[in-house]
């Protein structure tokens, strides 16, 4: 039986997926949940073969909660936004599988099987948007200081957080800025992070 964790905060899906997913004769749901954090504490108390996670959660999305998870559970991030640059930081994360939400709840079983067998999945689509994806302009600190901007810190809290002066980070964030083509810090970190850089 292949034990699995599923998170994802619209409950109508991990709903609808978990009593799907429980129609299949080897494949038991032990858990749900409908946030990063609460996803990482499911799986440390439920010890699954597999955790499935939506990649945009409250909390932590869902590369966040794989990091979190460590390599003890196989993660399989399914989004409805799949953009090359995530794919890349879900790889760097240890992730298994990353497929779109638009895929069947039957296939979603098969891959699953692959993934408990020791295979990985990448949705073919989002596999070839990755090798055609230009690169990121971003030096890793502007990364760094955007990746805080998103999580909704003020240029103080920013500075305190990376351990630089307050003027740095304002240096970085502009450079940010200029390099993306926006005239706003929360601009140019949901640029970042729709592009998958963050």
């Amino acid at each position: 039986m292949i034990r699995v964790v599923l998170a994802d905060d619209e409950d109508l899906i991990r709903g609808a997926l978990a009593a799907l997913l429980e129609l299949e004769p080897d494949i038991s749901v032990v858990a749900q949940a409908s946030d990063g954090n609460a996803a990482v504490a499911a799986v440390a108390a439920a010890a699954p073969d597999i955790a499935v996670l939506d990649l945009e959660m409250p909390g932590r999305d869902g590369i966040a909660a794989a990091e979190a998870i460590g390599p003890g559970t196989a993660v399989v991030i399914v989004t409805r936004h799949a953009r090359p640059g995530v794919l890349r930081r879900a790889l760097a994360a240890g992730v298994r599988g990353f497929v779109p939400k638009t895929t069947p709840a039957a296939r979603l079983a098969v891959i699953l099987r692959d993934v408990h067998a020791g295979g990985r999945y990448v949705d073919s689509e989002i596999a070839a948007s990755a090798l055609t994806e230009d690169a990121c302009p971003l030096t890793a600190r502007e990364l760094e200081v955007l990746r805080h901007t998103r999580a909704g810190g003020s240029v103080l809290d920013i500075a305190a957080a990376v351990h630089l002066a307050h003027g740095t980070v304002r240096n970085y964030l502009s450079s940010a800025m200029t390099k993306l083509g926006v005239t706003s810090r929360h601009d140019a970190a949901r640029i970042a992070w729709e592009e998958g850089w963050i």
